[in-house]
């Protein structure tokens, strides 16, 4: 089983780093325009990352031939950028299917689009194929 909390540091710094973003652009612009911003922010910050990033699929043990591009990979971390007035369901399912494909361990769902920073963690379970809302402690919410 993977040690969530070994990734409590590195989701801090990502997180503020979009926060630093939102406080400087503040809401209201195009994804793309805060995805490039967090890069530039993280990279300022030492934090090598990729944006649009093309991955690996697996389907029940088995390398798929069809590749994803993720909004941004921070090592093993998979970090979906919104810029909606809020987060819906679907906004989450798409992180978690990234997840699924992918075996990443650590999912974090960022809104740039609402008046504050919304950040959200979650963590994969390969084991059971689950995913689940982890808190700013890298714990498992309910």
């Amino acid at each position: 089983m993977v040690n969530y909390k070994q990734y409590e540091d590195i989701v801090y710094e990502i997180i503020g780093a979009a926060m630093d973003v939102h406080r400087t652009l503040g809401s209201g612009l195009l994804e793309a325009v805060y995805a490039e911003s967090l890069h530039l922010e993280l990279l300022d910050c030492g934090i090598d990352n990729v944006l649009e990033k093309e991955v690996n699929c697996y389907y029940k043990g088995h390398l798929l031939e069809k590749k994803y591009r993720i909004d941004m990979v921070v090592g093993d971390i998979c970090v979906e950028l919104k810029s909606v007035e809020e987060l819906a369901s679907s906004h989450r399912a798409q992180l978690f299917n990234y997840l699924r494909l992918t075996r990443m361990p650590i999912g974090l769902l960022i809104n740039f689009g609402a008046d504050k920073l919304e950040g959200e963690r979650y963590a994969y379970i390969e084991e059971k194929n689950l995913c689940c809302r982890l808190d700013k402690n890298m714990l498992f919410v309910d």
